[in-house]
């Protein structure tokens, strides 16, 4: 049966279905930072300093543990930036929830109303019905 909220309700649940989707796709995000992040630690591990050799050899490792390091802290943002994002989808979505509930419980509301009306009209006609029949029989 549709009422006056019918629309506000299918806009609200597809409001809420993109809320799901953006969570969706941030809990996936933040899957990869967390995975990228324990990547360069992996690395960090793999690196090996020189134990003899040139002052050249001794830079490069330098440069190349400088680099790993800052690409963990870049990881490491990524991951809190990522949290950040799926905690802020989970609040609207969350949000949207409680709007759609709130339009559906309305509908149902306004339904109930409805169909309280019909039984009422079909009960006044269903009285006449029976006092037009008893009024025809008794003449």
């Amino acid at each position: 049966m549709k009422t006056r909220f019918s629309p506000l309700v299918k806009l609200k649940k597809n409001s809420m279905q993109k809320s799901e989707q953006f969570l969706q796709k941030a809990n996936a995000n933040l899957n990869s930072a967390k995975t990228a992040l324990e990547l360069s630690y992996v690395l960090l591990k793999d690196i090996e300093s020189p134990k003899n050799g040139t002052i050249g050899d001794m830079l490069a490792s330098r440069t190349l543990f400088h680099s790993q390091r800052e690409v963990i802290n870049h990881n490491k943002g990524w991951v809190d930036f990522a949290a950040n994002q799926v905690e802020q989808a989970r609040k609207q979505l969350k949000l949207d929830m409680i709007e759609h509930e709130k339009f559906q419980y309305l509908e149902l509301q306004e339904i109930k109303q409805e169909l309280k009306k019909v039984k009422a009209k079909e009960s006044k006609d269903l009285d006449e019905v029976a006092l037009m029949t008893f009024i025809g029989k008794n003449r």
